[in-house]
């Protein structure tokens, strides 16, 4: 399976924000492979999953696995919806793009260490 089915076999109310989620890691993480890792989308480089997304029962999770980058944006969420590498949206169209985007695009530029 690839990202495309992914996303196509995903329930009708989260296709457009994975789809949107999808577009800013192709933009913005140049220097990734987009590739199904651990079930799910994921943007690798070096060997290791740097960011990744998927349509959970419940919610749509957003993973940003430097540890710096998320504690970086931490304070934006309800602790409910945050955890150590994974942000979790239960309503699609609450995702502040903008804020995913600032994530992705500090991924992209940090050396840091996976978490």
């Amino acid at each position: 399976m690839g990202v495309d089915e992914y996303i196509e076999g995903a329930p009708e109310d989260r296709k457009a924000a994975l789809k949107r989620i999808r577009s800013l890691c192709q933009q913005h993480l140049t220097d990734c492979s987009e590739r199904i890792e651990y079930g799910m989308p994921s943007y690798v480089r070096g060997g290791e999953v740097e960011i990744a997304f998927a349509s959970q029962r419940n919610n749509i999770a957003l993973y940003v696995l430097k540890k710096s980058v998320l504690d970086k944006f931490r304070e934006h969420f309800p602790k409910s919806y945050i955890g150590k590498g994974c942000i979790r949206y239960p309503r699609p169209e609450k995702i502040d793009f903008d804020l995913v985007e600032k994530m992705i695009i500090e991924s992209q530029k940090s050396d840091d260490r996976i978490c």
